[in-house]
């Protein structure tokens, strides 16, 4: 991933340097387990507690083997001198990449899913400080009917808890490793040495595994945070639609001696929810390599390896990077609820059409008949800029049945408001 959208947070943990430091320990561990079984003699895994290896000797070896995990065993043999020989004992290389690989993603999706929970804390307080406050829903881009933004933010926290859930499923249903050899059937370790090594990586052994641990797991794993991040999409969407000029009424925060265009000095641009939606464009695509890589040929083959190499840090990294961008944005909103109430003002009532037509169906008009009349005034009122409750007041056919109190009455938008805010908890 390139620094720009590199985090504090992961760097580390999805640095080579870092990966190679797992799989010492994976090696550790089950030397560790094979000495008290007394398969190897004791010895080795103390040494491996001390060992440093260096991603630059790796791929020195790598160069010559055109391997990289024997290019990290005769690394880490090296420094182990004598006791290197047992170093890898009964193990293929996969129980060794894919139990670390694994254990690097449940420390990265960890981190992930503390900042996903602040960002519901963020957005379940901005729900509840704007709950009352009135805008205009809209639908197809178009007035429809009242709503609040509290009531619009509820939905943006019902959505964030849900795939912070997913998350954690993903993250639960990932956390398998393997130590069942070559093809997965315990040919050199019985399955006893499985389970004690997984048991001290705090992992569940593989039920039944090939080479490799099942690609659908890490496809389940990059499926939830695809999800989620269509999710902060959706967010930042709405946000940007809502910063547009002609309705201006929330804004991104703009920062003291931010520049929002080269050529225009009056521009406030929605730039990070920009970023974020266009970065969600390449998370989706990671997510369809990651589900290709199910399907591999008989026991495994070599096409999953190289682009999980790519897929998940990045995805990891651009993830954890737009929720921080997000939790900014969230924390720093700014919301004009003065421009909501002259948007909503600006529908000229229509938002009340379906009220309007149904109380005339109450008082005794046809369904279809009372359909067409309100939506003639409908459009008469916006046409002419009329409220459509004096539009109303003014056909003959409306105050047959209807009074000016009851047409009032309708049009009240505090009565579609109590019936939002009711619904919330």
């Amino acid at each position: 991933m390139i620094k720009r959208y590199q985090t504090e947070g992961l760097t580390r943990i999805l640095s080579q340097e870092y990966k190679f430091q797992v799989w010492l320990d994976v090696e550790r561990v089950v030397a560790e387990v094979e000495e008290v079984e007394r398969i190897i003699p004791k010895g080795l895994s103390r040494k491996l507690k001390s060992v440093k290896v260096t991603p630059a000797r790796i791929e020195e070896i790598e160069r010559t083997t055109n391997h990289d995990v024997i290019a990290f065993l005769e690394a880490v043999r090296e420094k182990v001198k004598k006791d290197g020989r047992w170093l890898h004992f009964g193990m293929t290389s996969y129980d060794l990449v894919d139990t670390a690989f694994v254990l690097i993603l449940i420390q990265a999706t960890d981190i992930i899913l503390k900042d996903v929970n602040r960002l519901s804390e963020r957005l379940r307080r901005l729900s509840m400080r704007y709950r009352h406050c009135p805008q205009i829903g809209r639908t197809h881009g178009v007035f429809a009917q009242p709503i609040t933004f509290g009531y619009k933010v509820a939905s943006w926290y019902e959505e964030t808890k849900r795939n912070y859930q997913r998350l954690a499923a993903a993250k639960k249903n990932i956390s398998y490793g393997k130590l069942s050899g070559a093809v997965g059937t315990y040919t050199i370790l019985p399955p006893r040495i499985e389970r004690k090594v997984m048991r001290k990586l705090g992992l569940k052994p593989e039920p039944v595994s090939t080479q490799v641990l099942p690609r659908d797991r890490f496809g389940e794993l990059a499926a939830a945070y695809t999800l989620y991040a269509c999710g902060l999409e959706r967010i930042a969407t709405e946000i940007r639609n809502l910063s547009r000029s002609e309705i201006g009424e929330v804004s991104e925060p703009f920062t003291k001696g931010q520049k929002g265009s080269s050529a225009m000095p009056h521009k406030k641009n929605p730039i990070i929810c920009e970023r974020v939606c266009g970065l969600v464009k390449v998370i989706r695509g990671y997510m369809f390599g990651s589900l290709e890589n199910v399907s591999l040929w008989h026991e495994r083959d070599l096409t999953n390896s190289s682009g999980e190499r790519v897929i998940f840090p990045d995805m990891l990294h651009l993830v954890h990077y737009i929720t921080e961008k997000m939790l900014w944005v969230i924390s720093n909103l700014q919301v004009f609820p003065d421009r909501m109430k002259e948007n909503l003002l600006m529908s000229r009532g229509v938002y009340a059409s379906q009220r309007l037509m149904n109380k005339l169906i109450e008082g005794g008009m046809e369904g279809v008949r009372a359909y067409n009349i309100v939506q003639k005034a409908s459009f008469v009122a916006v046409q002419t800029k009329t409220h459509l409750r004096e539009v109303a007041k003014s056909d003959i056919h409306i105050k047959r049945i209807l009074d000016d109190d009851e047409l009032d009455e309708i049009f009240d938008i505090n009565w579609f408001l109590r019936h939002i805010t009711g619904r919330r908890r």
